[in-house]
């Protein structure tokens, strides 16, 4: 059997849905699905002096322990007969998902919750955990297309290489075309190569440019797309700002790929505006691969 699927639940609808999305996953890949759960007392929620020696860790430790029973049943539900594990721990929600991911094929999380995985991807532990997680993850948002294609943002970049082989192989697993979305404007930086500014450039000859976007997003996928025949892919080069251009390819879409870094289109496509945009406005859950080193 493959590395486990992770999913980090704290008790809300949205850690639910997560658990839904990693049960499938875990089944397709025939996987173990694996529930991770920390607690602790969180900043502004101590018990009170008086209850502080009496039963709050023991009443602490069987809220978590039914948080993640719920969650299993929720596993079994979606995927009956599928095997699950689970791990409550004590700590930072975001050390423990890390130390997790270390031996896991996926980390799947919601969008949004309370508890110890609040926020998770909407804020600084976004960066971190996209930066430093060892394992692909997905972000739960929004409401997949079940008969959508998988959605890969390419950048032709070597980081994004992964998120396109991630891709690939998520669409094989799903029996799922593929759409690569390229986007492209006048200050891709690649685009040029003569000492001529380069928006006149853009300008100037928009017909070079249009074929240098082409060849980068059929580089990217001709690879990939020998190592999976089976897969249908649609090869969509837009002219566009990144954000609507990925956001507009999510609204039909069951799964979302980007790249945790990247350049040209979509440069810095998880520390700035770009990556707050699809966490928050993809229509459907978004893949964050981060690059091999």
């Amino acid at each position: 059997m493959s590395d486990p699927v992770i999913v980090g639940v704290d008790g809300s609808a949205s850690s639910l849905e997560a658990v839904g999305v990693g049960a499938r996953e875990a089944q397709l890949r025939g996987s173990a699905l694996r529930i991770v759960h920390a607690f602790g007392y969180l900043p502004g929620h101590y018990p009170t002096v008086g209850s502080l020696f009496e039963n709050a860790d023991q009443s602490l430790e069987a809220l978590a322990h039914g948080v993640v029973g719920r969650a299993e049943a929720r596993a079994h539900e979606v995927a009956p007969g599928l095997e699950v594990t689970r791990s409550v721990v004590v700590g930072d929600a975001l050390e423990v998902l890390e130390a997790e991911a270390r031996s896991a094929a996926l980390a799947v999380v919601g969008g949004s919750g309370h508890g110890g995985f609040a926020g998770l991807l909407l804020g600084s532990t976004a960066q971190q955990l996209a930066s430093h997680g060892l394992c692909p993850l997905i972000v739960v948002r929004g409401t997949p297309d079940p008969a959508g294609a998988v959605v890969l943002a390419v950048d032709g970049s070597e980081a994004g290489a992964a998120a396109v082989e991630f891709a690939f192989a998520e669409a094989a697993l799903r029996q799922a075309p593929l759409v690569a979305v390229h986007a492209w404007n006048a200050w891709n930086e690649h685009a040029y190569e003569g000492p001529a500014d380069p928006l006149s450039a853009a300008v100037a000859d928009a017909g070079r440019i249009v074929r240098a976007e082409q060849r980068l997003l059929d580089d990217a996928v001709d690879t990939w797309q020998k190592e999976y025949p089976q897969v249908v892919v649609e090869r969509r080069l837009v002219r566009s700002r990144t954000r609507p251009a990925l956001i507009e390819a999510s609204r039909n879409a069951q799964l979302v790929v980007v790249g945790a870094r990247g350049h040209g289109g979509f440069s810095g496509l998880l520390l700035g505006s770009v990556s707050q945009a699809l966490l928050h406005h993809a229509h459907c859950p978004v893949a964050v691969v981060r690059g091999r080193k």
